[in-house]
């Protein structure tokens, strides 16, 4: 197998090769100027590793994988067309209305509750270049206004003249009938001819989201236009680079959904947060190959800290509408929480509590750290883990990029330690000590409010920071012990190289299963066949259209369900593929309540206050092969000599602690390592803490135990 995946982040860009069973890691600092730099960079150390030419490496793999930031990028910059919307008539100023929400939305919560100071984001589209257009549609799809064409025309060449350079046409319940967005987005080809160079590019919001949400919907079809063409142009010009160099195949982009798609199968709002939920499809594959029920995966980059939940063998869990950067959209996105918690996160005093704070701005690649040199001047977190011994400045990023202890001292001396009146040292053990609290807190949080028992949960760390910081966070949070998967530094580069072409259709629907009233089954079996039907028929359109046969498409039907009008939805593997009778209903209510008994407790049901389901969704997919992750475990334990010494700093010690440091590459499976300890591998560092220690197995593996806590006997596997 010749697989190559590239994920960009905030500050590094990472690479994974698999090159006929050797598995290759590599790295670059991420270009915000042209990701192209970064990731062509990238791919040049992968090819150096394999001791072949760049090239050759591109002509032979069977595919590249690609999760990009351009959309983030471009979001954050502001950077794309004046788009045109158009809408029903009388709902022109729910863009700027933004359900009386828009001032906190994608802001964290101590900014949320601070209504004086409360201000709405700088919109995307000016209300100049909003339209209202005479139709109507009710809920049931029925037509209550017919579409009036002169108008629409009107209205287009106004939206012209005042300079839109893009339409988003987004009707009242196009959800369930989309006749007047399809005939508008006809009205505007024959105002504007592709053939001509003055056509637009036409979001129709029913084909970005068939989710009932008028708001949610509209910002993710204005979101996807805003994004278009800079994305289209991007992309494009990477592929072109890439053919130049040998690729000839289509270029896959990592989708948000847990999938993955090519350039003309992928709108611009999939792409968004692409690479975590990459990393969070790899957890998955390693919860099903080490035979895990339950894990939570945090993954500590250069930026920010994401945490996700993942069953062995449930269905995934979905953030249906979330927020993205300051807009609430409607997508089908896989859920993950993200906090300002990486490596790169700037501390700062803060004067109100007179502590320190970390993140949630991060100093990125460019300049990055102080201590790398680049004119940063801010004290981040590895500025800390620097002066605290855990980094060496002569072999981090395996000695691709030098660190300068001096300039992190400064920064960290000036910016916490004198206002606090402590040394650098301190301000040191303090930032890492509040990032620790800040990541175990949020852990939690998003553990319990979930409904999981924090304490029966293992949890995961990957990402360059998560070998450094996770014995920290781990036992503020009174975790025994943390699994480090292969590959950690790039895992979610390896979790895009095992993702599978994957497309997600789903349905708004309000479906009665069973009615408390009546006490009768009423759920019209027909009508969600019917769905199921459409989404199917779409998911394999998508896939034929990629050059799949109908034959090798696989799909999984899921239902959005839940008690009586509570808030809480869950998502409903469902156990047919069509439903045929009642005994096929009871046994979809069974495989609900057992999943809503499992998360809440056996006695949260209330089938007294009726079922429902609330979405028809359908996964298509076509198997691909996966690079496997599970090791032999018959590796003999043995404890290795250290290659030298050198005073750490540890949060719960007063004094340095001499340390033992050990190279990952003298390191066999089975080795034990007792903490304290640091284990320096090319691309992360492993740090072993005071009362833990590091279990390595055969594929690479690590397993860090507290030996502190009270856990009865250890094996120190799985």
């Amino acid at each position: 197998m010749r697989r190559l995946s590239i994920d960009i982040g905030g500050t590094f860009t990472d690479c994974f090769l698999e090159w006929d069973g050797r598995h290759v890691e590599a790295k670059s600092l991420t270009t915000h100027h042209n990701l192209a730099v970064g990731f062509l960079e990238a791919v040049d150390r992968a090819a150096e590793e394999v001791k072949v030419p760049a090239a050759d490496v591109l002509a032979s793999v069977d595919s590249v994988r690609y999760g990009t930031t351009l959309g983030t990028n471009a979001l954050i910059e502001r950077k794309g067309p004046r788009v045109g919307v158009l809408l029903t008539m009388g709902f022109e100023s729910g863009l700027r209305l933004s359900r009386g929400r828009g001032y906190g939305e994608g802001l964290p919560r101590h900014l949320q509750v601070d209504l004086p100071r409360a201000t709405r984001p700088e919109p995307l589209v000016p209300h100049s270049l909003v339209v209202g257009i005479q139709e109507r549609i009710d809920y049931t799809g029925e037509v209550l206004l017919p579409l009036d064409v002169d108008d629409v025309r009107v209205k287009i060449r106004r939206l012209v003249d005042n300079g839109a350079e893009a339409f988003v046409v987004a009707l009242v319940n196009s959800v369930v009938n989309p006749s007047h967005e399809e005939r508008m987005e006809e009205i505007i080809r024959d105002e504007y001819p592709s053939s001509l160079f003055g056509s637009f590019p036409i979001i129709l919001s029913h084909r970005i989201s068939r989710r009932k949400s008028e708001y949610a919907r509209t910002m993710a079809a204005v979101v996807c236009a805003f994004l278009h063409e800079h994305m289209f142009y991007s992309l494009g010009t990477l592929e072109d680079g890439l053919r130049e160099r040998g690729y000839t195949k289509p270029v896959l982009l990592i989708h948000n959904t847990g999938g993955m798609a090519s350039l003309e199968s992928t709108h611009a709002l999939q792409t968004i947060h692409s690479g975590p939920v990459a990393g969070l499809a790899a957890s998955q594959h390693l919860t099903r190959e080490y035979d895990i029920p339950l894990i939570v995966a945090t993954d500590m980059g250069g930026t920010s800290f994401d945490i996700g939940i993942i069953e062995r063998d449930g269905t995934w869990i979905y953030d249906f509408h979330p927020v993205v950067d300051r807009w609430l959209v409607s997508t089908p996105m896989v859920y993950l929480r993200t906090l300002g918690a990486g490596g790169g996160s700037i501390a700062r005093y803060d004067r109100l509590w007179r502590t320190v704070e970390v993140g949630p701005d991060s100093a990125g690649s460019d300049p990055g750290p102080a201590s790398y040199g680049r004119g940063g001047s801010q004290p981040t977190v590895s500025d800390a883990d620097l002066l605290l011994g855990y980094l060496d400045p002569e072999y981090y990023a395996g000695g691709t990029l030098s660190l300068d202890p001096a300039l992190a001292e400064l920064a960290v001396e000036e910016h916490v330690g004198e206002p606090l009146g402590i040394s650098a040292l301190e301000a040191a053990k303090l930032i890492k000590r509040k990032v620790d609290a800040n990541m175990a807190d949020a852990i939690y949080k998003e553990v319990a409010t979930r409904g999981f028992d924090p304490k029966n949960l293992k949890l995961l760390s990957y990402g360059g920071g998560g070998p450094v910081h996770c014995c920290g966070f781990a036992r503020a949070l009174g975790a025994k012990s943390v699994l480090i998967p292969p590959f950690a530094s790039v895992f979610s580069a390896f979790g895009a190289g095992n993702l599978g072409q994957l497309h997600i259709h789903e349905r708004s629907a309000y479906l009665v299963v069973y009615n408390p009233i009546t006490r009768e089954m009423t759920l019209d079996i027909a009508k969600v066949n019917a769905m199921i039907d459409e989404c199917e028929r779409l998911g394999i359109e998508d896939l034929t259209r990629q050059g799949f046969r109908p034959s090798e498409v696989e799909h999984q039907v899921e239902f959005d369900m839940r008690y009586g009008n509570q808030l809480v939805q869950l998502s409903v593997l469902s156990p047919v593929q069509r439903l045929k009778d009642v005994d096929d209903i009871l046994a979809m209510i069974d495989v609900f309540s057992q999943t809503y008994a499992k998360r809440f407790g056996a006695g949260a049901s209330a089938p007294e206050a009726g079922i429902k389901i609330i979405a028809v969704r359908v996964l298509a997919w076509v198997p691909a092969e996966k690079i496997a992750l599970a090791g032999h475990n018959g590796a003999k334990e043995y404890r290795p000599s250290a290659s030298k010494h050198r005073s750490c700093h540890f949060s719960d010690e007063a004094k340095p602690v001499e340390t033992a440091i050990h190279r990952w590459t003298d390191l066999q499976a089975g080795a034990v390592v007792d903490g304290p300890a640091i284990v320096e591998a090319p691309h992360t560092t492993f740090v072993v803490e005071p009362g833990w220690d590091f279990r390595l197995g055969s594929a690479g593996e690590v397993w860090m135990n507290d030996l502190t806590a009270d856990r009865g006997p250890r094996d120190g596997t799985r």
